[in-house]
């Protein structure tokens, strides 16, 4: 089965406040493209990385290592990550993986901004 492109668009919604919209697989094939895209969310002077997965496709356990891999250089960065658009298969995933502990997940783009602080 071909993997659909892949696509991190990133967006400003605050001076702080940083969305990567995830858009296609997340498979290990996807490192270079969301490393790419954390890179240029997290600049200085953003505390908060929110992950839009509304038009996530499909994210396997390689996509999901990857996640992993986000996650860590945001906490050494001290960046929250927070999340929306999940599907509740996914949701499932995450809490059975446990990084719903890590991610603050959010039925809303708008409910994810209001944690990160942004009005």
């Amino acid at each position: 089965m071909p993997e659909s492109p892949i696509a991190f668009d990133v967006r400003e919604v605050s001076g702080a406040t940083r969305v990567i919209e995830v858009k296609g697989d997340v498979t290990a094939q996807s490192e270079d493209v969301l490393m790419d895209a954390f890179g240029r969310a997290s600049t200085q002077g953003v505390s908060a990385i929110v992950l839009d997965f509304s038009a996530l496709d499909y994210m396997n356990s390689g996509g999901i290592g990857l996640l992993v891999m986000l996650l860590v250089r945001a906490q050494r960065q001290h960046q929250r990550v927070l999340a929306f658009g999940l599907s509740e298969h996914y949701r499932q995933i995450f809490e059975l993986t446990r990084l719903d502990e890590a991610v603050g997940i959010h039925d809303s783009q708008d409910d994810a901004l209001a944690a990160a602080g942004v009005s």
